[in-house]
């Protein structure tokens, strides 16, 4: 095995990883403008990701990262042909972030609110435009003889991109959901648990579209396996869900956002940036990689520095385990 084969997959454990810890992170976002009821119940949500939700932003960090270093090509082509919705995504990250941070820094609920706001859009967007991008890239785009993306900002938006985003955005939420009802106590979490039960229905329907359209258009005997498993892995979710065993669920609905992103990354390879204009276009993980000796520094460093990174989140994720409500709140904070 080349080691661009070893840094295709890397990627995509960064992207599932990234996908599988900010996927809850976005639907806890998304969801503070429906289960919460006023102001303390909305604390209680987003303090539920309080303590990970910028670790788990390393995540993209650090694919992005990978893909620069051992993919240049990718990096480049991607970046520049996908600028406007890549910006978008980034504004959207900021504002959220902002909205995190501030919304405690003032005590009118004008000053919330319009924070609040900012959270929700926050998560919203990126939970969408990432499943637009991706489906982008399986699906492939206008490459010329030079790999430069020479289409519009319109041509991104095919009807294949535009069901993923649906499908990212429902299963992201879906996802929040069941990590708020793992998380919190009281009326919370059984309405989290009620809106997990409503919305995996229509992100059932979504994924089982997309899963097939992708299958049919690049599919393979692996992406078959994964593709089915992920419906499993949903399915489960939902029974677990009513059946009131929320750490199962979670595994479960974190298990078919993993199982959909490697269906797409299965699907995607040995390309890494489809042409649609001509296969000899395209970008694959050979054309695309950097030098041999590039490549054996990264993963040195890789295998060094990863397991602490690992350990360091695993930590954190063990500490604050706990559940929480409102009765988590302090008074002076929720005043």
């Amino acid at each position: 095995m080349h080691l661009y084969h070893l840094w295709f997959i890397a990627i995509a454990v960064l992207w599932t990883g990234y996908f599988f810890l900010e996927g809850f992170d976005f639907g806890v976002g998304i969801l503070t403008r429906f289960l919460a009821r006023n102001d303390l119940e909305r604390r209680v949500l987003i303090n539920t990701i309080g303590p990970v939700w910028d670790g788990n932003e390393v995540w993209l960090l650090t694919a992005g990262g990978a893909m620069f270093a051992a993919f240049p090509e990718w990096y480049a082509t991607l970046f520049s042909g996908f600028y406007l919705p890549l910006l978008l995504i980034l504004v959207a990250l900021i504002v959220r972030a902002m909205g995190i941070d501030y919304r405690g820094k003032g005590t009118t609920p004008r000053w919330r609110d319009r924070w609040d706001l900012c959270i929700f859009f926050g998560s919203l967007v990126p939970a969408f435009l990432w499943g637009v991008a991706f489906g982008n890239i399986v699906r492939g785009v206008k490459l010329d003889e030079n790999h430069h993306y020479v289409g519009t900002f319109w041509d991104l938006l095919n009807p294949y991109a535009l069901l993923g985003g649906l499908v990212t955005l429902s299963l992201f939420t879906l996802h929040g959901s069941v990590f708020v009802a793992l998380k919190t106590e009281g009326e919370i979490r059984h309405r989290a648990s009620r809106f997990a039960q409503q919305l995996g229905l229509i992100a059932a329907v979504l994924a089982v579209i997309f899963l097939v359209w992708t299958q049919l258009a690049h599919g393979t005997g692996w992406t078959a396996l994964t593709a089915v498993l992920a419906a499993l892995a949903l399915v489960g979710s939902l029974a677990m869900t009513r059946a009131g065993r929320e750490g199962w669920a979670f595994a479960l609905s974190g298990g078919c956002v993993i199982l959909a992103t490697a269906t797409l990354f299965l699907a995607l390879y040995p390309d890494v940036l489809p042409s649609t204009i001509s296969d000899a276009n395209s970008l694959t993980i050979e054309n695309a990689s950097a030098t041999p000796k590039s490549l054996g520094i990264m993963t040195w460093v890789a295998v060094i520095f990863l397991p602490l990174v690992l350990a360091y989140q695993a930590w954190t994720y063990w500490v604050f385990r706990k559940r929480i409500g409102t009765h988590s709140i302090p008074v002076a904070a929720s005043a």
